[in-house]
C-alpha cells in the first residue's frame, strides 16, 4: 500500500494513506514498544546474505556463535542490540565474493579406494572442523564418523557399513536433528564402508568477511527495505561515505511513510575529539537519525561510540511509547570520554546522544536525534526520539488500519466519513490511556478541502488532528526558601 507525505499541490497516482505531521496539529500513537532493530553483521558461521530474527543472547550463539574470526561482529553488534532491549534483532550477514562452504572427501575402504561421501559445511566459514572416522567401540559392524570444531568434539554419527553403507552414512547425517553443522552428498557406492581416518581437515572454506566493502553495505539496503523494523545501525562501522549513504537511505524511507530510525556512531579516534561527533551530528541534521557521540566500557573492554550504538537502538527500541530514554541507565562500567559540562552541553546543541557518568553510574544525558536546524511545520518536538517515535508510530497504525477497514471498502459519503472519524476518535482515546497524548485533542475533516469541493476530489478524504503529545518530565526548576 502507498503511503508517506503528501502536498496541496501534488496529484498522488496510487490509492494510499497519506498523513502529515505539522507543529500546529500532531497525531501519535497507541502505548506499547516497537521493538525490532536491524542491522547487517560479519560472521564466520549463519546464512550468507539471508536473514536470522535474534531474540536472545541463546539464539544469538546458535546463529553466527562468538566473533573468534578477525573481522567478525555479529556476536558483539547483536548482543549489545539485545542487551538494550530490543524484542528483535534482524541481522543480515554480509560476505564478499570469495565466501564459500568447507569441505572434505571420503573414501571408502577398498583396496583401490574410490570418493564414494562428500561432507559440506551448512554456511561460509574459516572454523577449523576436522573429522575422523572409526570402527565403532561396542559394534564391529558399524562406523562412527566423528566431527570436531578444533579439538571440540561437535558430534558422532554411526551407520552400519554395509551394501548401503554409504546411504546409510547420508542418512545418519542429514536426518540427525541436532546436526547443525554439515551435510552429506553420496558420491559412489563403493565396497560400503569408509576408509578410516584420524582428525582430517576440512578444506576450501572462506568466511567473506576480509574483502567485505561499502558496496556490500549499499547493496544491503533493498533487502532490508522488503522487512518490517523500527531501528538501523550498523556493526562498528564509521566511513563518512558510508554513513552519509545511509542517513539519505533512512530519509527518503521516512518520506516514502516508514517510521525507521537509523543510528550510528564514530572511532575511538573521533570518540576522543568531542567536536568530530559533533560536526557528524551536524551534518546528519534530520530527525530520523540518531548520532552517539560518546564511548563506553563494558567488562573492561572499551567500545567505540559506533559500536555503543546498537545498544542505543536497542534501547530506543525497548522503551514504551510512554517513556523517554533520557536518564537511561546503562550497564557500563564507564564511558569513554568522559565529558566536561561544557562539553556536554555543546554536543546537546548540535543534536549529539551521549553517555555520562554522574559519580555512580553511566546513563544517557537525554533522548534526542540529531535535528537542529528546523524545517518547515517542524517545532522543538522533533528534536526528541520519543516524539518521533510518537509520529511513526501513528503513521503506521493508521496506514494498516486504513488499508484493512476503510481504502476500497467504505463509500465516501457523509456516513463512511463519519465512520472514519469516529473510529480515528476512538484511537486517540487509546492513546490518552497510555499516557501518549493528551484529553483535550480534536479530530475533524479538514474544512480547507472539505469546505471546497474543488479541492477534494470524489475518492479523497482529508481527516485533521489536534492534539499535544506528553513529554517526559527532564528539568526541574526548584526554588527552596530558607528562613
Amino acid at each position: 500500500m502507498a503511503g508517506g507525505t503528501w502536498s496541496p499541490t501534488e496529484q498522488k497516482v496510487r490509492p494510499g494513506f497519506y498523513l502529515n505531521f505539522e507543529a500546529a496539529a500532531l497525531a501519535a500513537i497507541k502505548p506499547g514498544a516497537r521493538g525490532i532493530v536491524a542491522c547487517p553483521v560479519k560472521a564466520d558461521w549463519g546464512p550468507v546474505r539471508d536473514f536470522k530474527e535474534i531474540t536472545s543472547e541463546a539464539e544469538l550463539l546458535a546463529a553466527y556463535g562468538e566473533d573468534t574470526a578477525a573481522g567478525s561482529t555479529a556476536y558483539k553488534t547483536l548482543r549489545l542490540a539485545l542487551l538494550g532491549g530490543a524484542k528483535t534483532v534482524l541481522a543480515y550477514r554480509l560476505a564478499d565474493s570469495n565466501a564459500a562452504k568447507a569441505g572434505i572427501t571420503l573414501q571408502d575402504g577398498s583396496a583401490s579406494p574410490v570418493d564414494v561421501l562428500k561432507l559440506e559445511t551448512k554456511y561460509e566459514t574459516t572454523r577449523p572442523f576436522k573429522l575422523s572416522v572409526r570402527t565403532n567401540l561396542v559394534d564391529s559392524s558399524k562406523q562412527d564418523i566423528l566431527l570436531y570444531n578444533g579439538s571440540a568434539l561437535l558430534r558422532t554419527f554411526t551407520f552400519t557399513a554395509n551394501a548401503n553403507g554409504v546411504d546409510n552414512a547420508v542418512a545418519a547425517i542429514n536426518g540427525d536433528a541436532g546436526n547443525e553443522w554439515v551435510t552429506a552428498v553420496k558420491m559412489a557406492d563403493g565396497n560400503g564402508a569408509l576408509a578410516l581416518i584420524n582428525s582430517q581437515d576440512f578444506t576450501g572454506g572462506n568466511n567473506g568477511i576480509a574483502e567485505v566493502a561499502n558496496a556490500d553495505y549499499i547493496a544491503a539496503q533493498s533487502v532490508f527495505e522488503a522487512r518490517v523494523w523500527n531501528l538501523f545501525t550498523l556493526d562498528g562501522i564509521t566511513g563518512s561515505a558510508l554513513q552519509t549513504s545511509f542517513k539519505s537511505w533512512i530519509e527518503r524511507l521516512r518520506e516514502e511513510g516508514k517510521g525507521v530510525i537509523g543510528v550510528f556512531g564514530g572511532s575511538v579516534t573521533d570518540d576522543a575529539d568531542p567536536n568530530l561527533g559533533n560536526q557528524r551530528s551536524l551534518s546528519f541534521n534530520h530527525e530520523g537519525v540518531v548520532n552517539v557521540t560518546v564511548g563506553a566500557v563494558l567488562n573492561g573492554e572499551t567500545y567505540a561510540s559506533s559500536e555503543v550504538a546498537p545498544y542505543v537502538a536497542g534501547l530506543i527500541a525497548g522503551q514504551k511509547l510512554s517513556e523517554s530514554i533520557t536518564y537511561a541507565v546503562c550497564p557500563f562500567e564507564d564511558v569513554s570520554p568522559r565529558l566536561t559540562n561544557n562539553q556536554v552541553i555543546a554536543a546537546l546543541q548540535s543534536g549529539s546522544l551521549v553517555l555520562v557518568h554522574d559519580g555512580e553510574k553511566v546513563k544517557i544525558e537525554q533522548g534526542i536525534n540529531t535535528l537542529t536546524s528546523l524545517r518547515q511545520g517542524q517545532n522543538n518536538q522533533w528534536k526528541k526520539i520519543r516524539a518521533i517515535r510518537t509520529m511513526d508510530a501513528i503513521n503506521n497504525d493508521l496506514l494498516k488500519a486504513a488499508s484493512d477497514n476503510y481504502i476500497g471498502k467504505v463509500n465516501n459519503n457523509d456516513d463512511g466519513k463519519v465512520a472514519l472519524i469516529n473510529a480515528f476518535k476512538q484511537y486517540m482515546d487509546t492513546l490518552v490511556q497510555g499516557g501518549i497524548v493528551e484529553s483535550d485533542y480534536s479530530v475533524y475533516l479538514n474544512p480547507v478541502y472539505h469546505g471546497n469541493p474543488a479541492l477534494a476530489a470524489p475518492d479523497e478524504v482529508y481527516p485533521k488532528w489536534e492534539a499535544r503529545i506528553t513529554d517526559g518530565m527532564e528539568k526541574i526548576f526548584g526554588t527552596f526558601m530558607v528562613k
